[in-house]
């Protein structure tokens, strides 16, 4: 009779996680006290966006990644919606562009500069209007460039192609879901998204609580869960692993992870119920490495797993545990981790009772922990576009551009060249990654960087006069459109909205007052 143990050996086995110092944390930042089940955090090499809390309008913080320590409360803020801000998101291709949804109906495109936010930032690159209710969710594509998937409480799914001409964008280049004949399903109402590896498949969990796989390109319905004990509320693609992972309770409200296969939904591949916590489960994968991470809303703990395409599918390893909870959680790309200490996940805990954002590292104990490792880092996905988001629309599918940890290294693009013409944003994102082809003169820069300064200063200074009853040659900012101008079907429209002004002093009145509402807004954004 041969033994056969029931140990399995990883050499993640041992992955511990290391909390930040109080001086290497960020503290002070007040942190949003809204309810949405999102991260309301979101990370990479140069900067880290939190969205705070504020008396009037929404505004998030936007930190360099070195500014480490107590923040000051005056610290300029993000702070052009009008009402709370919902979600926040680094354009993965871009360092220094980051979208961001809210309440106001609106999602916005802001440009940070290389020095960071020295003043209160209120006029964005882009404003997408194309929903008629709060924006919950945003998400980039994973592979083209520019393409910005939205989902809002009017029942609408949208995609942006956020290269278009024009400050104001009012049309989508693809809808992927929305009501039908007055209609308003349960499934078009979402809760979570996931793209797959390169971006043709999207996997979604909708107020139905199953879990659905889409083509983002057309909207059609390929895959629908029809598991009667798994209630989801999140949903992530296990890229390489060809499988989808889904967090949910169980019918005794127990919570719960379910594996599934994306090109059959009928049936679980693997159920497991963990505990009988109320806190929504976020997931988060290290395709690289593939370990697993779930970390519950109010937890203080974060339990690791290592997955696998061969059953049980997944293995437990440890977790971390602390006595403070978190409210959200910030990812760090891999690009921006630590090689040199053995670093393979960072996280950013939000901390909302100490006003502090805890960067935690994950780190696998190695003897030799200043040398690169190779087995540990193999090669990822990088910061460079695989295609156009015009080339993905016309049915082009692409892996995403991978390069290498180790330093030093660079691996050639296999893909085509997109164009040249790549904006100011896109060239102060490669300034940073050291002398390369396309690095843009430091004295360039210098001059880009004072432009940006001076048109920010012009700007403020024509829309905020120094007495607010001084509106002479004021012009109304088209960025901040009444609600009923939003290209919106009636019975889209907010049953509290006041029926639009008929008369053109009405209208002139009623442009008044919502540029003193956003400007006392803005103003108290500051304190």
């Amino acid at each position: 009779m041969s033994w056969c143990s029931s140990f399995r050996c990883s050499k993640f086995r041992h992955v511990f996680g290391k909390p930040a110092t109080k001086e290497h944390s960020y503290d002070g930042v007040p942190i949003t006290r809204s309810v949405h089940d999102n991260h309301y955090c979101s990370a990479n090499p140069c900067f880290i966006a939190v969205v705070t809390e504020c008396a009037g309008g929404g505004s998030f913080l936007v930190l360099s990644i070195h500014h480490t320590g107590r923040v000051d409360p005056q610290h300029p803020r993000v702070c052009g919606h009008s009402s709370r801000v919902l979600d926040v998101k680094w354009n993965p291709f871009d360092d220094h562009c980051i979208a961001s949804c809210s309440e106001d109906c609106t999602v916005k495109i802001w440009d940070i500069p290389v020095c960071g936010v020295q003043q209160n930032l209120t006029q964005a690159r882009k404003t997408l209007i194309g929903h008629s209710r709060r924006v919950g969710l945003i998400e980039w594509h994973p592979t083209a460039e520019n393409l910005l998937l939205s989902s809002a409480y009017d029942y609408k799914v949208l995609l942006w192609d956020v290269s278009q001409e024009g400050v104001v964008l009012r049309y989508p280049v693809r809808v992927v879901l929305m009501p039908i004949h007055h209609r308003y399903p349960s499934e078009t109402l979402l809760l979570s998204v996931s793209f797959n590896r390169d971006g043709s498949r999207l996997a979604v969990t909708s107020k139905d609580r199953r879990v659905r796989v889409l083509d983002p390109r057309t909207g059609r319905i390929l895959q629908v869960s029809s598991s009667k004990s798994h209630k989801a509320s999140k949903v992530l693609y296990i890229r390489g692993l060809k499988m989808l992972l889904s967090t949910g309770s169980s019918p005794w409200n127990h919570r719960q992870i379910v594996l599934w296969d994306p090109d059959d939904l009928s049936e679980p591949l693997y159920e497991e119920d963990l505990d009988g916590s109320a806190g929504v489960l976020f997931p988060f994968y290290d395709p690289d490495t593939h370990m697993l991470y779930l970390a519950g809303k109010g937890d203080g703990n974060i339990r690791y797993y290592e997955l696998s395409a061969e059953k049980p599918y997944i293995s437990y390893l440890t977790e971390y545990r602390s006595l403070l909870p978190q409210k959200g959680l910030g990812v760090m790309p891999k690009r921006g981790l630590d090689v040199n200490a053995c670093e393979v996940f960072r996280f950013y805990r939000l901390i909302a009772v100490k006003d502090l954002v805890e960067p935690l590292s994950m780190i696998v104990p190695r003897k030799e922990s200043g040398i690169f490792q190779e087995d540990l880092y193999p090669m990822t996905a990088g910061n460079q576009a695989a295609m156009t988001a015009q080339e993905w629309l016309s049915g082009i599918n692409r892996s995403p551009v991978l390069m290498s940890l180790k330093p030093g290294t660079r691996v050639a693009n296999p893909y085509p060249e997109t164009p040249a013409d790549k904006g100011l944003t896109r060239q102060l994102s490669w300034s940073q990654m050291g002398p390369a082809v396309g690095t843009v003169p430091r004295a360039d820069l210098d001059f880009m960087e004072e432009a940006f300064l001076k048109e920010q200063l012009a700007y403020q200074d024509a829309k905020y006069p120094r007495e607010v009853s001084d509106l002479s040659g004021w012009q109304p900012d088209e960025t901040q459109v009444p609600l009923w101008t939003y290209c919106c079907t009636p019975h889209c429209c907010e049953p509290a909205e006041r029926p639009p002004p008929t008369t053109e002093s009405e209208v002139r009145i009623a442009q008044l007052e919502l540029d003193i509402k956003n400007t006392r807004n803005n103003m108290r954004a500051t304190f």
